[in-house]
């Protein structure tokens, strides 16, 4: 579904990603893991159209939409999240997801007409998909830190993607709210039938999910494969997983 290949991304004169090379299979849950300043935020900026490659390109579904807007990127069907949590504090969990609804279908949202009132079934329907139905008038400002990660996730869906990317999904959320957005993630996938792609520094987490590890430091790719594939490689052991001994 996504290839990337021979990425690069510098910024006055850091090398942030180098000939990244990433292979995204449909219907997997697949992981980027690196040390931080590894790029793999920028990395996922890249494929996002939110910054644009020196080099390198981003083959999606055949297609390469290297020099697209994040815009037309997310209209074919990619859509994210971030690490910093993006949403409008002072809307409800319910028009926060309503926005988007009315962004993917070209619509014009204002909270003072009556037309806020449409794809109210469609919102509803993504809510609980994501178990956060609940709270649908809840003003964001009330939610938790997991919870408001959650409402990210559930605004990406709003755009309806195949791809999801998710930007360290589960940081800083408690051990409770974490196993909550595991079991999402995995619910998404089997049930929903969505291609993710997440990068994420609990190794706990990334192995237990993961069908695909994909390793980054320095912004190269080290090795794309299994986690039992990445547990083995002892480049990974001794740059990233802490030495070979420690494996």
């Amino acid at each position: 579904m996504l290839e990337i290949k021979e990425l690069s991304k510098s910024f006055d004169g850091f090398k942030a990603v180098s000939n990244a090379n990433l292979k995204v299979k449909k219907g997997e849950i697949a992981a980027v893991i690196g040390p931080n300043g590894a790029g793999k935020t920028t990395l996922f900026n890249l494929i996002s159209g939110i910054l644009k490659p020196e080099s390198g390109r981003v083959i999606y579904k055949n297609e390469d939409i290297t020099a697209l807007p994040p815009y037309k990127i997310c209209r074919k069907g990619i859509c994210r999240s971030f690490q910093v949590v993006n949403i409008f504090q002072r809307l409800t969990v319910l028009e926060n997801v309503q926005v988007s609804v009315f962004a993917r279908e070209g619509k014009t949202w204002n909270l003072f007409t009556p037309s806020k009132k449409n794809a109210l079934d469609k919102t509803m329907e993504i809510l609980k998909s994501v178990n956060i139905d609940s709270k649908s008038n809840y003003i964001t400002s009330r939610l938790s830190h997991g919870e408001r990660k959650v409402l990210e996730i559930a605004i990406a869906l709003a755009g309806e993607p195949e791809l999801l990317i998710l930007d360290e999904p589960t940081a800083g959320m408690s051990p409770e709210e974490t196993a909550v957005c595991i079991n999402l993630i995995k619910n998404l996938r089997d049930n929903f039938g969505l291609t993710i792609l997440f990068c994420e520094h609990d190794m706990d987490i990334v192995f237990s999910i993961a069908d695909s590890i994909m390793v980054m430091v320095y912004g190269e790719t080290v090795i794309q494969g299994s986690s039992q594939e990445v547990k083995g490689n002892k480049s990974v052991q001794d740059a990233y997983l802490g030495g070979s001994e420690n494996a």
